[in-house]
């Protein structure tokens, strides 16, 4: 346990912080898989005669321990240093896919939501902050494109698993014996792949200072930046925190409504044209999907150093309905416009995730901001909860009705609409966070309950 201290990690002179984006990228890429789990749930409705809301408890589960891990974890994270976050993260992870393949070789679902859900779970939740707060004490001076980098690799992982887990199906077969044996290979290969991040990851010294440092102030020259710093405990009493709740919330819904029942979305919309979607084109339309949310993880946060995150949320969260109302008006008309719109929405929401703990850092500086960003993750949580379940229980509702195409799914479009106006609303009202819930300068910036940042990380 030693060699996962934090004082162990600390990088020496000289060291390279390019190193650390690779680490971040080893863990993110690996549990980003749970944005394929669309790929996993044909096969299993077939295999265990479950509907197509019971097939996303998994995955649903997964979002809701990654929420809770990362608030509760969130603190001790910092403290105890990314490479202990990320060990924890590689066992957690791996072994909810060993339990899963159990529960699916033996026939019992409630082994697959317990692996897969509760145990990945954790893993997804501890590995999805474990480089966060370190990558942005590493890259003070672009924290948009610090935090992109971070969290882009989730937003690809499905774009790596989407096709190997077809693949993988294909070959060990879609029966309870194939999926339990893709389950055992995707969980061991994680494991090796997870600890390369573990081995690689380091924090910096306290007196280290980025390269060409910027000068005092210039952070603050555009609204909502602050260079004062706000503890995790004084940002849940504030307003903003829980405005910028909502905006996540909202776009996070929106978009792993999609995101979660990709692949059979897709056959289902076209299932009546004179070209419908086959099972290996659904499972590449997953990966496009991932495309988007990759890229839009870096592409819209580092924007967002340029045109302010308030700004580029306006965009995410209006642009987002636009695409969510021509997807609802066109239907099956055009499977290229349903494709591109579903990317573009993708794309705002994975900028959306990439973002936050910039925007974070704007508002609560960067003294206690891996801790913050862990706790505002329960509206991770809330979505994983609500954004499947809005699709599939209105899918299975028109289903029940005899309706099919397109019509499985209008209303739960007008929905997402809905929320993410309510988001686009919510961003409007975020202002800078009053004086009074600013650290003393006189406390030295440290909470009896938590660490304080490393010198010279986040100025």
């Amino acid at each position: 346990m030693r060699a996962l201290a934090r004082s162990r990690t600390v990088a020496p002179p000289g060291w390279s912080r390019w190193l650390v984006p690779p680490a971040a990228l080893s863990i993110h890429l690996a549990i980003g898989q749970a944005y394929a789990w669309s790929v996993f749930k044909p096969p299993l409705e077939s295999a265990l005669h479950l509907s197509g809301t019971a097939s996303a408890l998994p995955f649903q589960l997964a979002i809701v321990m990654l929420g809770l891990s990362a608030a509760f974890g969130g603190t001790l994270v910092e403290r105890r240093g990314p490479r202990w976050a990320m060990c924890v993260s590689t066992v957690c992870f791996a072994a909810g896919f060993l339990v899963a393949a159990l529960g699916a070789a033996a026939g019992r679902f409630w082994l697959v939501v317990l692996g897969y859900g509760f145990l990945g779970g954790i893993g997804l939740g501890i590995g999805y902050i474990s480089p966060v707060s370190a990558l942005i004490k590493w890259f003070p001076d672009r924290p948009g494109m610090a935090t992109g980098i971070a969290i882009m690799g989730f937003g690809g992982g499905a774009l790596i698993a989407s096709p190997w887990s077809t693949g993988l199906l294909g070959t060990l077969g879609s029966d309870t014996s194939g999926i339990a044996r893709t389950f055992l290979v995707m969980g061991l290969v994680y494991a090796v792949f997870m600890t390369l991040g573990v081995l690689l990851v380091r924090v910096p010294a306290d007196d280290w200072r980025p390269p060409a440092e910027a000068p005092a102030g210039a952070s603050a020259a555009r609204p909502l930046v602050t260079t004062a710093q706000v503890s995790a405990r004084s940002a849940l009493r504030t307003p903003q925190f829980w405005c910028l709740w909502v905006v996540l919330c909202t776009n996070v819904t929106a978009g792993i409504g999609i995101l979660e029942k990709a692949a059979p979305m897709l056959s289902d919309f076209f299932a009546h044209t004179a070209a419908p979607v086959s099972a290996p084109a659904a499972a590449g339309f997953v990966g496009m999907l991932s495309l988007a949310n990759m890229l839009g993880r870096i592409g819209w946060s580092a924007a967002s150093d340029l045109v302010g995150r308030k700004n580029v949320y306006r965009l995410y969260l209006g642009a987002g309905a636009l695409m969510y109302l021509l997807i609802a008006l066109t239907g099956d008309a055009s499977k290229p416009l349903f494709i591109a719109c579903a990317m573009v929405i993708l794309s705002f929401y994975g900028g959306g995730f990439a973002t936050v703990p910039a925007y974070l850092k704007d508002l609560f500086g960067s003294y206690q901001v891996g801790a913050i960003h862990g706790r505002l993750l329960t509206a991770w949580s809330t979505a994983g909860i609500l954004g499947p379940l809005i699709v599939n229980a209105v899918a299975d509702g028109a289903k029940s009705a005899g309706r099919s195409g397109p019509d499985l799914y209008t209303t739960s479009l007008f929905i997402m609409i809905g929320l993410l106006a309510v988001g686009f609303a919510a961003n409007e009202l975020i202002r800078p966070v009053h004086p009074r819930h600013h650290q003393p300068p006189a406390s030295g910036g440290q909470l009896a309950d938590e660490p304080a940042a490393p010198k010279g990380a986040g100025q």
